[in-house]
């Protein structure tokens, strides 16, 4: 319980650095989850990252796992609200204000400064996550090969996390 109110720091400002997406804000998630607070492993927060990515709704949902770790379920109420309840109301906010500036002269010029902003904040977290979990050759070639089959086809992503799961099971084994 002593851990709610850093936990609840956290995870509200992590919520303002998720322009893009919640993989924009994971170099800034491991470095504080992982090197400041010592709640999670780097390994952890990898798996905690990748099951949230094949979990039905928000992929950032696996912040209330990582709440719930560090101080239960009342910990992962905390980091949920604590994690969406800045961005929803930023997302209100400035979708009101956007509206209202619709003829505003500047604002395409705004949309286009910030996507590449989006852009490399997404680069940045796929690089920091790939440093811990792309860890030997098998990986390298399993995300090289969907990466591949992602940009040259139109396959459903989803059968690209069931036939990684299956291959993890042949693979990995019971390890």
């Amino acid at each position: 319980m002593t851990q709610i109110p850093a936990l609840i720091w956290v995870f509200a400002y992590l919520s303002l650095l998720t322009v893009g997406g919640g993989l924009a804000a994971f170099p800034e998630l491991k470095y504080l989850t992982v090197d400041v607070y010592h709640w999670l492993t780097s390994t952890q927060l990898i798996h905690l990252y990748s099951l949230g990515q094949v979990a039905p709704g928000p992929n950032m949902m696996m912040v209330a796992a990582v709440g719930e770790r560090v101080a239960g379920v009342v910990g992962a109420l905390a980091v949920v609200i604590a994690f969406f309840g800045p961005t929803g109301l930023v997302t209100l906010a400035t979708g009101r204000l956007w509206r209202r500036l619709e003829g505003w002269r500047w604002r395409e010029s705004i949309q286009r400064g910030l996507a590449p902003v989006a852009v490399g904040l997404l680069l940045a977290g796929s690089i920091s996550l790939a440093r811990g979990a792309l860890t030997s050759w098998t990986g390298i070639a399993v995300a090289a090969a969907v990466f591949a089959l992602l940009i040259s086809t139109r396959i459903n992503p989803a059968f690209l996390v069931l036939c990684g799961a299956v291959a993890g099971l042949f693979v990995f084994g019971g390890r």
